[in-house]
């Protein structure tokens, strides 16, 4: 199968996975309401499909094949995959509040607060991030002869979601607004904020199957190269393109003065940095020949992102 046709097939398995996770749940309905809202709203599934890939390379790797590996292999680990997309999403409704950007769209809805009232978008999002652990710690009790694989992923996540990670990120494009643009703060942002997540979603996908150095050596260059990539392109998308692309207003980032790469280096510039940090993340595959296709193709991809 093509590309689009495997990620296709892998976003829909992403996507029942959540719906049945989190339909499986019993809370107060309100808040419950707030958190489908957003968890299940059309999205890429970037981390996750990133996860499940990294899974699939190192278990074609360690059995000598070639072929993609059923969805029945995969079964144990999808809860693993869901709780870093709940991750996302909490981080993407508190990213959205008036205190942080305050957006009022994503994905081309309302933004969770709109809807549903600010402190309901506080709550959805801490009852994602929560749940999240909940579901890895829960899985795994099903596994236990996986479990020092599972730990090590786990903590993987925890790391980069939080204060180290995707948090501190956060927090510096907050304090650093409107005071220019210096490439190390600029760095220290996008790499916390942006590459963290990705490149854990891919170290995590590797840990849960077996501690493999060279892939997971690979895997790390691949999803810091990766992440960078997709947030110069982010950061283009918002000067260059438009509502009905992108689900969302833009021309946000220049309004509120934040850290980017155009700003820093000029759009031309920074289409040159996406396409060389592209062409980085394919070349720490090409050991793994056509068992790596699949992370390569969705690489290549991101340089034709118009969302």
């Amino acid at each position: 199968m093509d590309f689009n046709t495997v990620y296709k097939k892998r976003l829909a398995y992403i996507n029942k996975g959540l719906d049945t996770l989190l339909m499986s749940r019993e809370s107060h309905p309100a808040v419950l309401r707030a958190m489908e809202y957003s968890l299940l709203a059309e999205g890429k599934r970037l981390r996750p499909v990133l996860f499940l890939s990294a899974y699939e390379l190192a278990y074609l790797y360690d059995n000598k094949q070639k072929k993609a590996v059923p969805e029945s292999e995969l079964d144990f680990i999808l809860p693993m995959a869901c709780a870093i997309e709940m991750i996302h999403n909490y981080s993407l409704i508190h990213d959205d509040l008036p205190a942080m950007d305050n957006d009022d769209y994503r994905r081309g809805k309302l933004t969770n607060h709109k809807v549903f009232g600010e402190a309901a978008a506080i709550l959805a999002g801490d009852g994602l991030l929560n749940l999240a652990y909940e579901v890895m710690l829960e899985n795994i009790l099903d596994y236990p002869q996986s479990l020092s694989h599972y730990i090590k992923a786990m903590a993987v996540i925890a790391y980069s979601a939080g204060i180290s990670g995707m948090i501190g990120g956060q927090s510096a494009d907050m304090e650093n607004q409107s005071e220019g643009n210096e490439e190390e703060v600029l760095n220290y942002i996008h790499t916390h904020k942006t590459e963290a997540l990705i490149t854990a979603s891919l170290k995590a996908g590797v840990l849960a199957y077996r501690e493999e150095p060279k892939i997971l050596d690979a895997v790390t260059g691949y999803g810091k190269a990766l992440g960078l990539a997709f947030q110069i392109t982010d950061d283009i998308l918002d000067l260059t393109g438009n509502f009905y692309q992108l689900g969302k207003a833009t021309g946000q980032d220049e309004k509120m003065g934040k850290q980017t790469y155009p700003a820093e280096y000029g759009l031309e510039k920074s289409k040159i940095l996406a396409r060389k940090y592209i062409d980085k993340s394919v070349s720490y595959l090409e050991p793994f020949g056509v068992k790596a296709d699949f992370l390569k193709s969705l690489s290549l991809s991101i340089l034709d992102r118009k969302r």
